[in-house]
């Protein structure tokens, strides 16, 4: 026991979530990447996953706040009002969302928001770091999140589930699969409203200048309900599957989801924020009265022969959503910039990928894979429809290698490419990265695995990085070449000890070509048609350098007499080797503990506290952006749970029960004491 403590204390740590009591959902096992029916294990031992039990038993209704409980990850805050994730120091943009397997990023900036996405009608998320597979496709540079939604295993099968909370929350969910055998199919709906949410009673209201000129003043946020925080989200989610014999199997699905929002008012101490001049720069009296996505898809298994299967998958996803932009806090007003707003997005992404895995040698796993995927992006303002559309390519290659009895070896190899085909008033231009990886893992007595990897991946500029004028201060620049990571990780995981679970790792990424805004001469190389005369200019190049590094440990003990305990704890250091300018919105320290304690089988108590030491923000955008340190905090939550009956549970809590006043972006404070209390029947 010694030697393996010892040697988890070395590799650093990253933990696995083990899901609680009851029933597990059945896993959609067409939704992940790894090839089906494989004869060699061929799992990413770096990957964390988390089970849909695991995040009902935490009450992780968003995806944010689900992510949040993988190490590595934390969770951050924009100006826009949208949850937004980063796994080792990469944004969203360098970890790519998918959902069972393709990928849901918007087209325009590569965002996505982690607050629209409910969790209840997923069976498990995957987060793959550094060495994620090659197969997921381009852009992940820094790992994949990959949501995996449900298959039904019996006849009937699913479970209803309401909700009331602070801040007028109300929520609903319904999921319901049947198995006939030969034939599936999975439904899920789900529908989420809050009127606002409360700030913390620490806060103090916020009144700031009401021009540039005079001394009136008007409050901006005043304390309580949280101005224009509401939100609405609805869900729905359908497959039907075909299995006409033990290897066989076609799926084709469909998603609807619809949302609103308000963007709360800005509300720090941030000097020159305040006003909502041409649509503000922090001060943003924004509304969304639609932020929709609707995907429909197509994935095949198919076996030829004994020794080959090909997976397909075909997808359309269309991204549409509408900010409307108000003069002042009233919200009555549009502001009079018509050349920018309202402003309407409407995306689209069509895509294929086809997957050829073999076993004819014995001992391998060898998948080849290739990718198309064609993004559309149109930004209709009221001047007019301007039009973008990018082609993305890739090829890969990836072989699992059993080496020796414990010994097992990945190799990958990929190249990526992608080509701006349409583009308004700018010139198109093409940009192309090759990826690879290896990695080794070793199988230790007990259960443990050990591993070691490195990789090579690229991140390609998106439509906004390349073309946006950003409302006439920026020069685009067509010829944006892929930012790049070098990943190494080392780690293990198992169990080091009895009634432990856990997973370890230590990682260091070297990272160049990263994009960082310029101050241009002259300013008028950035005025447009349609614009006024610009009064400053940058441009994004491909300028910086950075290094991310760190550990993640972490722990899960089985203490007896109904007791749980468990944990994890991030150390991550970045550098910005370019400039003295800081790398934002990570936290250098971050832990999240929990405790619970299950006296019978109808009561479960569980505590969990999470705290960070503060991090770097920015306030304003570009060469002009000044930075700030927010303070940490830690945040405790409660939760109980009744089961009158096997399948019936009730339950009620509070997060951030001890009221704390924190932020995670500059003049954005995030939601004080929360109370909440569901009901969930399962069949």
């Amino acid at each position: 026991m010694g030697r393996v403590f010892g040697g988890w204390m070395l590799g650093g740590v990253s933990v696995l979530l083990a899901g609680g009591a009851g029933a597990a959902d059945g896993v959609f096992e067409l939704g992940t990447v790894e090839v089906v029916g494989s004869p060699v294990p061929s799992l990413d031992p770096a990957e964390s996953v988390l089970k849909a039990e695991v995040l009902r038993r935490f009450s992780r209704d968003t995806l944010g706040d689900a992510v949040a409980l993988t190490p590595g990850i934390n969770l951050s805050r924009n100006s826009r009002n949208e949850d937004i994730v980063y796994l080792r120091g990469f944004d969203v943009r360098q970890v790519p969302l998918f959902i069972d397997g393709i990928p849901a990023y918007v087209p325009y900036d590569g965002y996505v928001d982690f607050g629209r996405f409910g969790t209840s009608d997923l069976a498990e998320v995957r987060v793959a770091k550094g060495a994620a597979s090659l197969l997921y496709g381009p852009n992940t540079l820094g790992g994949a999140i990959n949501l995996v939604s449900r298959k039904p295993r019996t006849a009937l099968e699913g479970d209803l589930r309401a909700g009331v909370g602070s801040g007028g929350l109300q929520t609903y969910a319904l999921n319901v699969g049947s198995n006939q055998g030969v034939w599936y199919f999975q439904l899920g709906a789900s529908y989420a409203d809050r009127k606002w949410y409360p700030l913390s009673s620490d806060f103090s209201a916020r009144s700031v200048p009401t021009s540039a000129t005079n001394g009136a003043r008007k409050v901006l946020e005043n304390g309580g309900h949280r101005e224009n925080s509401y939100s609405s989200d609805s869900r729905l989610s359908f497959k039907l599957g075909l299995t006409p014999n033990v290897t066989d199997e076609y799926a084709i699905g469909y998603v609807r989801q619809d949302g609103s929002k308000g963007n709360p008012p800005y509300a720090g101490n941030a000097p020159g924020q305040y006003l909502n001049i041409g649509g503000g720069a922090n001060s943003r009296f924004w509304r969304w009265p639609y932020w929709n996505l609707e995907s429909a898809y197509f994935i095949g298994n198919i076996a030829l022969g004994r020794d080959h299967m090909l997976k397909v998958r075909a997808y359309q996803d269309n991204y549409d959503n509408k900010i409307l932009a108000y003069t002042d806090g009233s919200y009555t007003s549009l502001i009079a910039n018509k050349t920018n707003f309202p402003s309407w997005y409407s995306d689209s992404t069509t895509g294929a990928s086809v997957e050829l895995a073999s076993f004819a040698f014995s001992g391998h796993e060898l998948a080849l894979a290739a990718h198309y995927k064609e993004d559309k992006h149109a930004d209709n303002g009221l001047s007019g429809t301007k039009n973008y559309r990018d082609v993305t390519t890739s090829l890969a290659a990836e072989d699992t290698i059993q080496l020796f009895e414990l010994w097992r070896l990945r190799l990958g190899l990929s190249h990526d490419k992608r080509d701006a085909r349409e583009v308004y008033y700018w010139p198109t231009g093409a940009t192309s990265g090759t990826n690879w990886l290896v990695e080794v893992a070793r199988s230790l007595d007990g259960g443990n695995e050990a591993y070691a990897s490195a990789a090579r991946k690229t991140r390609f500029p998106t439509i906004k990085d390349r073309y946006s004028a950003r409302l006439g201060s920026a020069l685009p620049n067509p010829d944006l070449k892929p930012e790049e990571a070098l990943n190494f990780e080392t780690g293990l995981k198992g169990r080091p000890w009895a009634g432990a679970r856990g997973h370890a790792a230590l990682f260091y990424s070297r990272i160049d070509n990263l994009m960082q805004a310029m101050n241009i001469l002259p300013v008028s190389l950035c005025n447009q048609p349609g614009l006024s005369a610009a009064t400053s200019c940058s441009q994004l190049q491909n300028i910086a350098k950075a290094r991310h590094a760190g550990i993640e440990l972490s722990i899960e003990q089985d203490l007896g007499r109904g007791w749980q305990v468990g944990g994890n704890y991030t150390y991550l250091d970045r550098e910005n080797r370019s400039s003295d300018k800081p790398l934002t919105d990570t936290p250098r320290n971050r832990v999240f503990a929990y405790a619970s304690w299950k006296p019978s089988d109808r009561w479960e108590y569980l505590g969990s506290v999470e705290a960070e030491n503060g991090r770097m923000v920015a306030y304003g955008s570009g060469n002009a952006a000044s930075y700030v340190k927010l303070s940490g905090h830690a945040l405790a939550n409660l939760k109980v749970v009744y089961k009158p009956l096997p399948a019936v549970a009730l339950e009620g809590g509070a997060s951030n029960i001890l009221d704390a006043n924190y932020a995670l972006a500059d003049g954005y404070p995030m939601p004080g004491r929360m109370w909440f209390a569901n009901a969930r029947y399962r069949f």
